[in-house]
């Protein structure tokens, strides 16, 4: 337990590891598994956190920040983390999801795919790769909108 609380921390990676996706492309992934390791209630800093059955219809309005600095390390999906990609880490949505996430101070919007834990900061609701952060012009704190794209296919 000790070791997974100590994966989700640093970086918002974990080692859960599984027959994933390996491809970062939003549009070929598959609906989440829910009995995977990632999607079952876990345990960060004395909060227990319990994964959506599904995020059709989510929507959330809070800020986001980014992260990048954890190259290499491995998500909760268990895939390698890709600071220039587009990833997403939340804590509950169910892995994969893909969602839309709108800067709402400048309007720009980016399709992620979210396949990781956290933020474990309090008041951020998501952290989006640094190559994601830029797409939306997110240069530290922002309030963002966020929302399940069900199985559209990304336009951006």
């Amino acid at each position: 337990m000790m070791i997974l609380i100590a994966g989700l921390i640093s970086g918002c990676a974990s080692m859960f590891p599984g027959n994933v996706p390996r491809s970062s492309d939003i549009s070929k992934q598959h609906a989440p598994n829910l009995t995977a390791p990632y999607n079952k209630p876990y345990k960060v800093r004395g909060v227990t956190y319990y994964p959506l059955q599904t995020a059709v219809g989510y929507r959330e309005v809070g800020h986001a920040s980014w992260y990048g600095s954890e190259s290499g390390n491995r998500t909760a999906m268990g895939t390698r983390f890709v600071p220039h990609g587009l990833t997403a880490a939340h804590k509950t949505l169910p892995l994969p999801s893909r969602v839309r996430v709108t800067n709402l101070k400048n309007g720009r919007q980016v399709d992620v795919l979210v396949n990781d834990r956290g933020p474990f900061t309090k008041g951020r609701i998501i952290d989006l790769s640094r190559g994601a952060a830029q797409k939306i012009g997110l240069h530290g704190v922002d309030k963002v909108k966020i929302e399940h794209l069900n199985d559209r296919i990304s336009q951006n």
